[in-house]
């Protein structure tokens, strides 16, 4: 028999926190790359969740991931900036992770995204660069096209799921497909023709 461990009551002030602090550390990160000068922008559910939210806050969807891209030259200054602001560089299982502090556990943490590179070497593409973003107030967030071809690039689970909420209210449909390469037209095309998955 398989057990279930309960280790506290339900509490909607924790969910509330738990997302708070990943909201925290993406600000935390991406103040401290502007201040060091290091260009970045941020990618991943966040970037997909500050495009949805500009047409319906009511569909978006909370990550835990904080992504950043950066490119490869630099790291370096990137990884200085970080530790300097009291995170813990690692490289857990081929990642590039800053850990939000010490005693953090590897969810919570900041994952560097290399621009102009393929995540795993089976990918059509390579990422964007940084170059391919926009001034999103406190931050800067990959561009529409630049994370629409990530998100179709690398093509998990979880980047379909994203891509099903940009087409959903209306920031993708059949009109990139004629935008985008072969390989991404026809992930795109899967997507809209399944909607629910």
């Amino acid at each position: 028999m398989h057990m279930i461990q309960v280790t506290g009551p339900f509490s909607l002030e924790r969910m509330v926190r738990a997302v708070e602090r990943v909201r925290q550390r993406l600000l935390k990160a991406a103040a401290t790359l502007r201040s060091a000068s290091v260009p970045y922008a941020v990618a991943g559910g966040h970037a997909v969740a500050l495009w949805v939210s500009r047409v319906d806050e009511a569909a978006v969807r909370n990550t835990q991931d904080v992504d950043i891209l950066v490119r490869r030259q630099d790291f370096e200054p990137a990884k200085a900036a970080l530790e300097s602001a009291g995170f813990v560089y690692r490289h857990v299982a081929g990642l590039d992770v800053f850990l939000d502090g010490p005693d953090a556990k590897p969810r919570e943490s900041v994952h560097i995204v290399f621009a102009n590179e393929k995540v795993r070497p089976h990918e059509p593409l390579p990422n964007p660069d940084v170059s391919e973003s926009e001034d999103g107030g406190a931050f800067r967030v990959l561009s529409l096209d630049a994370l629409v071809q990530i998100k179709l690039t690398a093509f998990r689970d979880k980047d379909r799921t994203h891509l099903r909420d940009l087409i959903e209210v209306g920031l993708l449909d059949d009109e990139w497909l004629a935008k985008l390469p072969p390989v991404l037209g026809e992930r795109l095309r899967q997507l809209l023709d399944t909607p629910n998955g």
